[in-house]
């Protein structure tokens, strides 16, 4: 291998990069806009869900229960309805998650028996309904107790033993936001990206143009030819992890607490699975077009859907769950939430970085294989 030959390919397709204006708009830009977008666009924390009240009885029962739902921050309680017809309206238009109907004697059933408050939940959402009747649900369950402790007390008896409670103690993400797993998972649509969308344009570009002809009849190796390619995007990749490190970091204070020499050998191992990716595509496909697509379905959506990303692998399909071992995707993503929320060393992160080592070997050969010095 001669260093003059691989440089001045490395040379060549960095001037290329800096001639395409898409690609510098793809390296700088996307980025930031992916980050900025699932930082603020995607939120799975449902709070302050608007709901309407028709209270048919109006009494000072039933207005304690309701302040237990202001004084929730999961709950909006935006209207108070006179009738049937407007609540059903409100959930018929989007107005209201769930409506809430307390009926007209609920203050003498509630001192001499069981009373029901009927719930109308939009369902549309099977995700929010479900958390919007959980927190219904221990809303209401928070002001049972109260009531008949309350009713106990009045009457001098001896409190009762109190149901078995569970003391929760959130590790890793104390504050349970969604942010601090959905933007570490960022860095593996961003990579996936620059590295395989981007390089799958190196070799079929040279064959659209027709310099594939005057590369072929120089002397640089098909293994100076690839390394040459690679390397510009490798370096622009790495780019890429640094400014989303310092977005979530600096902008949304997403919580680090691993290594940064483990985050980056991580990301530098991805990198090279999916930059010979990238190559395996481009030498296969003969068009950018082709080529960008064949990219775009291999390495993209398989990290957005099948990767944990927004969706935990573990609740999918159990054929779906045998798909994603072969997906390099799965691994990273697994590998930034635990050097991220848990500081996880790289000794113990061999669940990931082995498989992603054997992807980067196996890959890696494929494309040097696939590609060959001649017309046919």
């Amino acid at each position: 291998m001669s260093w003059n030959r691989f440089l001045a390919i490395a040379v060549k397709e960095v001037i290329q990069v800096l001639r395409d204006t898409r690609s510098l708009i793809i390296v700088i830009l996307m980025p930031v806009i992916l980050v900025l977008l699932f930082g603020y666009g995607v939120n799975l924390d449902l709070k302050h869900l608007p709901i309407y009240v028709y209270d048919r009885e109006g009494s000072q029962d039933s207005q304690d229960l309701l302040k237990r739902f202001q004084a929730s921050e999961y709950f909006d309680l935006v209207k108070t309805v006179n009738n049937y017809p407007d609540l059903v309206r409100a959930l018929d238009g989007g107005q209201a998650k769930m409506g809430l109907v307390i009926p007209y004697d609920f203050s003498q059933k509630l001192r001499h028996g069981a009373v029901s408050v009927q719930a109308l939940v939009d369902a549309t959402d099977d995700n929010s309904a479900n958390v919007v009747i959980n927190y219904s649900q221990a809303v209401i369950q928070s002001y049972s107790n109260d009531v008949q402790l309350e009713w106990l007390q009045r009457r001098g008896q001896t409190q009762p033993p109190l149901p078995l409670s569970v003391e929760t103690r959130t590790w890793y993400n104390e504050d349970l936001e969604s942010s601090a797993f959905i933007i570490p998972g960022v860095l593996a649509l961003v990579m996936s990206v620059i590295g395989a969308f981007l390089t799958s344009l190196t070799i079929a570009r040279e064959w659209e143009r027709g310099t594939m002809e005057q590369l072929i009849s120089t002397p640089v190796t098909p293994l100076e030819i690839m390394l040459g390619k690679l390397v510009p995007y490798f370096v622009l990749g790495m780019f890429a992890v640094v400014l989303c490190v310092i977005l979530a970091l600096g902008w949304f204070h997403v919580p680090f607490r691993g290594a940064m020499t483990t985050l980056f050998s991580c990301s530098a191992l991805f990198m090279v699975v999916v930059l010979a990716m990238g190559f395996f595509m481009s030498v296969i496909a003969k068009t950018q077009l082709a080529a960008s697509q064949i990219a775009l379905l291999a390495t993209f959506l398989p990290a957005f859907l099948l990767s944990g990303f927004l969706f935990a692998i573990d609740q999918m399909p159990r054929f779906i769950q045998f798909v994603t071992l072969v997906l390099p995707a799965r691994y990273y993503v697994s590998a930034l939430k635990k050097i991220f929320l848990k500081g996880t060393p790289s000794a113990m992160l061999t669940g990931e970085l082995v498989p992603l080592a054997i992807f980067a070997v196996v890959l890696t050969m494929i494309a040097t294989r696939s590609f060959h010095k001649r017309l046919a």
